[in-house]
């Protein structure tokens, strides 16, 4: 997700795989989030500390836990959502898991809604977040994109994928929609705190006298779906590999459409506090070798995410 402060989408990132490829063989339909509880989560992953590779470049404090704990809003299908047994399941947990492989720990995922992510990192509730979330400048100097001014402390990003905003639709009821310019005189529906309320609120400006942009903003992506699918908003903005998701399984493909191109390609990254330097490269440290031995592409072709690959993490990547 893009979003202001805490935004999902608006960093840098290649386009993900077409909306066919996002669904897997078995996936199923989003499931709702939103609540600050710890969540079922029997796919973290972890290696006895002895035998992990990379343990030794974890803060004693997490290693001696044997866990991270990783906030993330999990109604984000198929970045990260809950099967129908409640199973935390996704693009994010996979890569947790094979983190966890490298460092010797579980993550655990909790829970949250995402416009409060970095809010929960800043108090200590998680660790980390890791929740499709946007790197950008705003993000690491703690600035609210919309008025310009320094809110909070800023965090770190450990970049691992990059992926652009998409908007859709009703199927075959585009309302001439096709570019951002087109939503002027609409109604978007857009998940709150993201990269795509950030950039419907720049689209307002741009409108003229008499054709405004109408924005709803709702706690998770899914809320934003229901609003089009009943006729109460003309379209949804989120990030791509969400709206594809949405298209290619909601009414098993015969609710939405795509319109248009992605915009605003961006890295997704997981934040960390500026203090835990530590914890930061050693994500990166693994995120690299996850890398290198491969088991980071077969998880993105899993999840129809392998467009969006990169060769190496990197620090605070975005812009």
């Amino acid at each position: 997700m893009t979003a202001s402060s805490t935004r999902r989408t608006t960093a840098a990132r290649s386009p993900l795989a077409a909306a066919g490829a996002i669904a897997v063989a078995g996936a199923l339909l989003l499931t709702g989030c939103g609540d600050q509880t710890k969540d079922k989560n029997e796919n973290s992953g972890s290696a006895s500390v002895s035998n992990a590779p990379l343990a030794d470049k974890l803060p004693q404090e997490i290693r001696s836990k044997g866990k991270i704990r990783v906030g993330s809003d999990i109604a984000y299908a198929p970045v990260e959502y809950k099967d129908s047994s409640g199973k935390v399941v996704g693009l994010d947990p996979d890569l947790a898991a094979a983190l966890g492989k490298q460092l010797g720990v579980t993550f655990d995922f909790q829970n949250g809604t995402f416009d409060a992510l970095l809010t929960g990192l800043r108090s200590d509730r998680y660790d980390m977040a890791m929740s499709a979330m946007t790197d950008n400048k705003n993000r690491q100097e703690g600035v609210d994109p919309d008025t310009g001014k320094k809110v909070g402390e800023g965090v770190d990003f450990v970049d691992y994928l990059t992926a652009g905003v998409s908007i859709y639709t009703r199927k075959g009821d585009t309302k001439g929609i096709s570019t951002w310019d087109d939503l002027c005189g609409k109604k978007l529906a857009v998940q709150r705190g993201t990269t795509s309320e950030d950039l419907a609120k720049q689209q307002a400006k741009k409108c003229p006298a008499g054709k405004k942009l109408a924005i709803e903003a709702f706690d998770d992506n899914q809320q934003a779906q229901t609003r089009l699918r009943s006729g109460g908003a003309d379209a949804v903005s989120a990030d791509f590999p969400v709206a594809a998701y949405a298209v290619k399984t909601s009414g098993g493909g015969k609710d939405f459409e795509v319109v248009g191109d992605q915009v605003e390609a961006a890295p997704y990254g997981i934040a960390v506090s500026k203090k835990e330097t530590q914890l930061r490269d050693a994500l990166q440290a693994a995120m690299d070798a996850i890398i290198k031995n491969g088991e980071y592409q077969k998880i993105l072709e899993k999840w129809g995410a392998q467009d969006g690959a990169v060769k190496q993490s990197v620090i605070n990547g975005g812009k």
